[in-house]
């Protein structure tokens, strides 16, 4: 383990979070909110001092990365970052257990949106602010972004893009990682400026266009009013539905588009991904009608709430909770499908599950015919067994993670649909769940150890997994 070069990275990630933090300290500026400034000014000046001397103390003679290090700076990096993130809710008495302060920031930078605020409205605009940024800055990836102007060579910088980015498989859109990072952040950015400038044309101040930007953009779904997006209009909605899909898309896809590349970007994953869209979509609208005045009503609500779900985003318009046991079986199921990969959805993600439903039909084929030999193709591209195993370790990690959260948080002795849910929308990074976690309730009521449980599942979630499972290897640790 090059410990030297973990801290080294760790260093710039305390100087990023201290930059980070002058976004709520100019939110504090415009709206006067002094005390809040303080402590935000206090956080960044400590992330500053700690950068700086994990970059320039003992600095690293070797630079070199491999795969265990890209792991260990992935999951300390976002340990850190949520850490001092929580400061200024803490500091400022606003979350004063650090606890829970810690699970409302581990939820905004993983895009998770889950809180255990009863009220956020009471809260200054600057901490609802840095709730926001949180989201936008996770949801590419803090790493992918530090990676754009981090002096390492690009095969260095691959091993941490592998290890934060979501998705069974990696790959650069441009041979060098650096200018890769830049392109992603580009996209990106152009997106989050394209859906701010819809939200302001509907009608929504310069506040709220930024932090419901933000929280689509990182598919994560902190809102600034208990409603959420239920008591805005019906095109500040259907804008936001469209860009939490937008958002829910490989971001390669984005890129062969721009490249003029249409039957690439259109691909098997993005396919199914809309066809999965649509028929849900379809079924609860079928489901709800009788719910509303208006088929339009039924049809922009299901059409919402299913695009908030499976891109994982977490907004509400409504109280699905109380919606027919057909229609909370459906959202359960795209819980747990999520977004594609290499978008800033959370979930198990649909190519994996492409590649799980052909390694299962390939299965059958071989019980009837022993000697056939046939790889697992998409797009007429075969995949690798690599990738294929690798897929179906995930999945059985994810399962391990996912029943024992179950089983701890189950000690608080409340209902199977709320312990499901709680788990099912932490570790897939959602937020609400059903029953005692419906999108009009919260986390609130979990004890300190369900808390700490469900802050990992983010963390895991968000990460895939792995990270966090090898900071509890001791092999991990060897130099």
């Amino acid at each position: 383990m090059n410990f030297r070069m973990v801290n080294y990275v760790l260093g710039w990630i305390f100087i990023f979070e201290a930059i980070f933090m002058a976004v709520p300290l100019i939110t504090s500026a415009v709206y006067a909110e002094g005390q809040a400034a303080l402590w935000f000014a206090v956080t960044a000046a400590v992330c500053v001092v700690i950068g700086f001397l994990l970059i320039c103390v003992k600095k690293p003679q070797n630079k070199r990365l491999y795969p265990r290090e890209g792991y260990v700076i992935v999951a300390l990096s976002w340990i850190v970052l949520s850490v001092f993130g929580a400061l200024p809710f803490v500091l400022s008495g606003e979350i004063p257990s650090f606890v829970d302060a810690l699970f409302e920031t581990v939820s905004g930078f993983t895009t998770t949106g889950a809180s255990i605020l009863n009220d956020v409205e009471i809260l200054p605009k600057s901490m609802l602010m840095w709730r926001s940024f949180t989201h936008w800055v996770g949801g590419m990836g803090v790493l992918v972004f530090i990676m754009a102007f981090l002096p390492l060579s690009g095969g260095q910088n691959m091993h941490i893009m592998k290890a934060e980015s979501p998705g069974p498989s990696v790959s650069k859109l441009v041979p060098r990682v650096k200018t890769t990072a830049l392109l992603l952040y580009s996209i990106y950015f152009v997106l989050t400026l394209i859906e701010f400038i819809l939200l302001l044309c509907g009608g929504m101040t310069c506040f709220e266009a930024v932090n419901t930007a933000f929280a689509t953009a990182g598919t994560g779904g902190f809102g600034i009013y208990n409603s959420s997006i239920g008591n805005f209009s019906p095109y500040i909605q259907i804008v936001v539905t469209v860009f939490m899909l937008l958002f829910s898309v490989n971001f390669n896809s984005y890129f062969l588009l721009i490249s003029r590349k249409f039957r690439e970007a259109f691909n098997t994953e993005v396919m199914v991904f809309f066809i999965i869209v649509a028929t849900a979509i379809a079924v609860l609208t079928f489901d709800n009608i009788s719910l509303y005045s208006e088929t339009g009503d039924a049809l922009r609500h299901s059409a919402f709430t299913v695009s908030s779900i499976i891109s994982t985003t977490g907004f509400s318009t409504v109280d699905f909770n109380q919606w027919s046991e057909l229609s909370r079986t459906v959202l359960v199921l795209l819980m747990f499908v999520g977004a594609c990969a290499g978008s800033t959805g959370g979930g198990i993600k649909v190519s994996r599950l492409i590649i799980l439903f052909k390694s299962f039909a390939k299965e059958l084929r071989i019980m009837v015919h022993p000697k056939q030999i046939k790889k697992i193709k998409i797009d007429s591209h075969p995949v690798e067994h690599e990738t294929a195993r690798s897929v179906s370790v995930f999945i059985v990690a994810y399962l391990v993670v996912y029943v024992l959260s179950l089983i701890v948080i189950s000690f608080d002795n409340h209902d199977l649909i709320t312990n499901f849910t709680a788990v099912s929308a932490s570790i897939n990074n959602i937020g609400p769940g059903l029953e005692l976690v419906g999108p009009t309730a919260n986390f609130s009521f979990f004890s300190v150890t369900s808390k700490i449980v469900l802050i990992f599942d983010m963390l895991a979630g968000r990460l895939e997994i792995f990270p966090m499972l090898l900071l509890f290897t001791p092999s991990t640790w060897k130099k």
